[in-house]
């Protein structure tokens, strides 16, 4: 294993700058101006470019984690000393439970399918997502739902039930106020932007890839895109179901979750888990995704086993609903059937390892390039690795029956989650950000940035394991001295300051790179997919000519980039349909133009949600008459002509 300062060229590659080239040809130029949008307020509003609705995913999701992270501050400099007076124990509750539903909801789904918003047309070669108005439509829903949850706390009415917001604590008997009407409507809201997003990213996978990409020759990161789609769409609805029977019984008195009228407090447990559970792989499987994508351009070969690595997102994706009573081992239900959950939770550790060891082997077998997104990865690998060896802890009934609601179960799922998707992301921030902005980072700042995040991250989380196993539940917002947790927990609050050093480094690490970074070449690390055969950033069209795929690494193969630089442009407001399986080409199909529908339709909605929450229902039926309305001008077909009804490139 030699390890590089500097990428060498890329394998079979040859200089690359871009598809349109210093002085693009008429055809180019024709192309350039049908896809202009001209700027303005109306275009910014009325946009469905996947490129720009990835970028205000990343930003809108980047934005809702600083103000949860400002409030997971908050909650540990609580915690730093015995008996800590910040906070008092109803703002504790709030911020704790606001703070959590934004982390899980608000930040890691989204801000993972705004890395797939941007990038996976680009990998399979196409010029936007299959549905570009469905698109814009789930962003602003997103927008929606995020703003409702944190405004609730400019206003008293933010939710304090914890994020798993289990009954009885959350009936209106414990928990009067609109709070919890918030958490419900939110996330029953917002499960319509996630269920959206997954079935535009199914259908792009399927039909709008490269000719030749073929199943045997799609980007890992595309198919961890696709494998988390399938299980939010069989995931969602039971969350959307235990949420929907939480604000029956709270604002119309049934009796779902009330064992005296018939009705069984475990239901919701049930039903939480059985997204829950799944739900740590929703956000995991992107991550692994980035970092199955990082490596290669730093190791200068394809990861190790790929089929290998892909059965395994696949078999993780389904074992995970089988698991969900993982979460439910301390509530008395039958020995026998927890056995059977301990087994299956221990069996998805074997696909989970397949990965890691396919990274290992990747790095052994290559010669590494050592930049910052590469460490990123690597302390990725230290964590989430840290936080498997719990998981199979917890996987033991006898062990999580001890530890149960305990601040050992925060550390195992921080280190999982924060471990398993925040590092990712980060080292897919550095990775694509030339592509994202067309400029390059500061090493050095980025460099500075992982250590503080790498250690602050560990300082903050690894002292919880201690606390937790001598005895500290969670979810107290204070705790008297002398009983072994007071170094622990300041140790933690002093991590967490650490960390949030970190990442505001990063931060300030993008904003540099956006003012005074220099401009970035099409492909900076010699990377093998085809979102580097594009200039930075991507032209509003992608690409000029659609690629013709020959191998898994496109931008490797000289058959690829030479038919890039040299191919027939594809004229026109178009991009094409491959099929499903050999990425056989099938013919063009026109592109939805902008328009301002999305986002009326998700105002709609919101004004359904908010008339339902505040029991104004002549205005909820008004915010449906508006979405309705909408839908049908959408859903209009309209006139086809020949170009429209698809025309063979």
């Amino acid at each position: 294993m030699t390890v590089h300062t500097d990428p060498p060229p890329a394998p079979g590659s040859r200089p690359r700058g871009g598809t349109a080239g210093a002085d693009p040809p008429d055809d180019r130029a024709r192309l350039a101006r049908r896809w202009h949008e001209r700027p303005s307020i109306r275009t910014w509003l009325a946009t469905v470019d996947h490129k720009r609705i990835g970028r205000r995913y990343m930003i809108t999701a980047g934005f809702f984690f600083a103000l949860a992270g400002a409030d997971a501050v908050a909650l540990r400099t609580q915690l730093a000393r015995p008996q800590g007076g910040v906070l008092s124990p109803e703002q504790y509750n709030q911020l704790f439970t606001v703070h959590g539903t934004a982390m899980i909801f608000l930040f890691a789904t989204p801000m993972l399918f705004g890395f797939g918003n941007f990038l996976v047309p680009l990998m399979l070669g196409a010029r936007d997502m299959a549905f570009p108005r469905l698109n814009a439509f789930g962003y602003w829903v997103f927008l929606f739902a995020g703003t409702l949850l944190f405004s609730s706390q400019l206003v008293g009415a933010a939710p304090h039930g914890g994020w798993f917001a289990y009954v009885p604590l959350t009936e209106r008997t414990y928990s009067p106020g609109a709070g919890m009407d918030v958490y419900t409507l939110g996330l029953f809201f917002l499960g319509v932007s996630t269920t959206s997003g997954a079935i535009n990213f199914i259908v792009t996978a399927a039909k709008l890839r490269a000719p030749g990409m073929s199943l045997n020759r799609v980007p890992l990161f595309v198919w961890a895109i696709v494998a988390t789609s399938f299980m939010v769409i069989f995931a969602l609805p039971a969350l959307n179901l235990a949420n929907g029977l939480l604000f029956l019984d709270r604002r119309f008195g049934t009796h779902f979750y009330d064992p005296d009228r018939g009705g069984n407090t475990l239901l919701w447990q049930h039903l939480f888990w059985i997204f829950g559970h799944p739900d740590v792989y929703i956000i995991v499987l992107p991550a692994l995704g980035i970092v199955s994508s990082v490596l290669p351009a730093f190791c200068r070969r394809g990861v190790a086993a790929y089929p290998l690595v892909v059965l395994s997102l696949v078999t993780i994706a389904i074992i995970s609903f089988g698991v969900w009573v993982h979460h439910m081992f301390a509530t008395g239900l039958p020995q026998l059937s927890l056995s059977f959950f301990s087994a299956a939770s221990t069996l998805i550790t074997i696909p989970s390892g397949i990965q890691i060891f396919a990274w290992l082997a990747t790095m052994l077998l290559g010669r590494i390039v050592v930049r910052v997104p590469l460490l990123f990865v690597i302390g990725f690998i230290v964590v989430f690795v840290l936080g498997g060896f719990t998981g199979v802890m917890f996987a033991i009934t006898t062990f999580d029956q001890q530890v149960t609601d305990s601040y050992f179960v925060v550390a195992h799922f921080h280190y999982v989650l924060f471990g398993g998707a925040v590092f990712p992301i980060l080292a897919g921030i550095y990775y694509w950000l030339p592509k994202f902005t067309g400029r390059m980072y500061s090493e050095r700042l980025g460099r500075w940035a992982f250590w503080l995040v790498f250690i602050g991250m560990n300082l903050t989380f690894f002292p919880m394991h201690i606390s937790g196993l001598l005895g500290m539940p969670r979810r107290v917002y204070t705790y008297p001295a002398g009983l072994g947790w007071d170094l622990w927990n300041l140790l933690a609050t002093l991590g967490a300051y650490t960390l949030a050093a970190g990442l505001l480094l990063v931060a300030a690490g993008v904003v540099l790179a956006l003012r005074r970074g220099r401009p970035a070449p099409a492909d900076p690390w010699g990377g093998d997919t085809l979102e580097w055969a594009t200039d930075s950033p991507p032209a509003p069209y992608n690409f000029a000519v659609i690629p013709r795929v020959h191998s898994l690494h496109p931008m490797w193969d000289r058959r690829t980039t030479d038919a890039l630089a040299s191919g027939e442009v594809l004229a026109g407001h178009r991009t094409t349909l491959t099929s499903e399986l050999d990425g056989r080409l099938e013919r063009a199909v026109e592109m939805p133009e902008a328009s301002l529908r999305p986002l009326l339709a998700a105002s709609g909605l919101f004004v359904v949600v908010l008339g339902l929450l505040w029991g104004v229902y002549w205005a909820a039926g008004a915010g449906a008459l508006l979405f309705g309305g909408t839908l049908a001008g959408w859903l209009w077909p309209p006139e086809v002509g020949p170009e429209e009804a698809g025309v063979a490139p």
